[in-house]
């Protein structure tokens, strides 16, 4: 049986013995939304979301830095972060460092193809666990 210890967004939620989230039932469901990147930056006030990025040429081997501001993220929060193709067509991007502080966070997605540089947008989703 596992015990209810704390809440998250008015919902009953537990961690178990073996440190696995509870749920008693339903499902939870944060605040999130979408938001397009002009020249790295994005804003978007939400505990979650998909942020496309403008078209990329980032070159192979290099990072592209996304500044996501949003006054849900505070220093001490956890970020999580994937990345997925939006019209790029190169192979081989990757979270790289994500970089919480106070109202933001910084993503930076690394294209680790060897030659190629990147084509088009892509898309970066992510959400936060509040500290």
């Amino acid at each position: 049986m596992s015990e209810i210890l704390t809440s998250i967004h008015s919902r009953r939620v537990g961690i178990d013995k073996d440190d696995n989230l509870v749920l008693p039932k339903g499902s939870l469901s944060p605040l999130n939304g979408t938001a397009t990147a002009a020249a790295g930056a994005a804003t978007l006030n939400a505990f979650a979301g998909v942020i496309t990025s403008e078209a990329l040429t980032t070159a192979a081997g290099a990072d592209y830095a996304l500044t996501l501001s949003s006054d849900k993220i505070a220093a001490g929060d956890m970020v999580f972060a994937s990345v997925d193709n939006g019209t790029n067509t190169t192979e081989g991007i990757a979270v790289h460092r994500i970089s919480p502080s106070a109202g933001q966070v910084i993503i930076r997605v690394r294209n680790t193809h060897a030659t190629v540089a990147l084509n088009g947008t892509i898309k970066i989703s992510f959400f936060v666990i509040k500290a």
